[in-house]
């Protein structure tokens, strides 16, 4: 059997990079998937291919929840909520304008608040209990120059995380609720990263310089994380941080040659 057989998710973000390995992984294991994302095009694809929804989607817009929620009930219920959607912006604080700040914010963070604020009653209506996995990053867990604003978006995800885990365990409603911290993982946000320059960010020579395993992730090793707390592996979990970064935030090491 299938680790998710019988299984009704959400992905936000689902088009590309970690949404679209996660939603390939999860539907593998057996979960019919609702997809979220603005690509209609790239998001309607994915969704044919493994047999599930496609929503478009803004998840920082209010309005459009309902009918997220209501495309994952016509499956009968809802269990997996992947709040994966998020951008990056890299500018200091003194040159990054407040727009940018607040687009940021309002994607990674109000994003994610929707995402609680409407799955947790589909979820409790279920009565199945239910896994909410939200996409944080090891920029949530330490501060890097440059990478501030998206730094606080992802540090409120990991905090938001700990006391929705709390709520529901509060509430007694068997959801459980944890966020994953993915390191520097090839995927195609680093080509939207830069701003005001005419270059784009090699993923992978930044992890031979700076990741202790010496190389990047790929989106599909996040994916295997996130069907783990999908599953019945992680029962026993909620309120943690699964950090999957090459040993980035374990320290620094000095590469020693043959």
């Amino acid at each position: 059997m299938a680790l998710l057989d019988g299984k009704v998710g959400i992905i936000t973000g689902a088009a590309s990079g970690i949404g679209a390995a996660t939603a390939r992984t999860l539907a593998r294991e057996g979960a019919k998937l609702v997809l979220t994302d603005l690509d209609d095009a790239a998001g309607s694809a994915l969704a044919e291919e493994i047999g599930g929804t496609y929503v478009h989607h803004d998840v920082s817009e209010e309005d459009g929840w309902p009918a997220v929620i209501a495309a994952a009930e016509h499956y009968g219920r809802l269990d997996i909520m992947v709040a994966n959607a998020g951008i990056a912006i890299m500018a200091t604080t003194i040159d990054m304008p407040l727009k940018d700040w607040r687009r940021q914010m309002a994607i990674n963070v109000d994003g994610v608040f929707l995402s609680v604020k409407y799955c947790i009653p589909a979820m409790r209506r279920a009565g199945n209990g239910g896994s909410i996995i939200m996409l944080s990053s090891v920029a949530g867990l330490r501060g890097s120059a440059g990478l501030a604003g998206y730094s606080a978006t992802k540090g409120a995800v990991r905090l938001f995380a700990k006391s929705i885990a709390l709520e529901c365990a509060q509430a007694g409603d068997g959801i459980r609720v944890n966020s994953v911290h993915p390191g520097i993982i090839a995927t195609p946000i680093w080509k939207k990263i830069p701003a005001g320059t005419n270059h784009t960010i090699d993923p992978y020579a930044i992890a031979e310089m700076s990741v202790p395993l010496g190389k990047a992730g790929e989106a599909s090793e996040i994916a295997d994380g996130i069907l783990f707390l999908a599953s019945g592996m992680s029962s026993h979990v909620t309120g943690s941080e699964l950090v999957i970064d090459g040993g980035m935030t374990a320290g620094r090491i000095t590469r020693l040659t043959q």
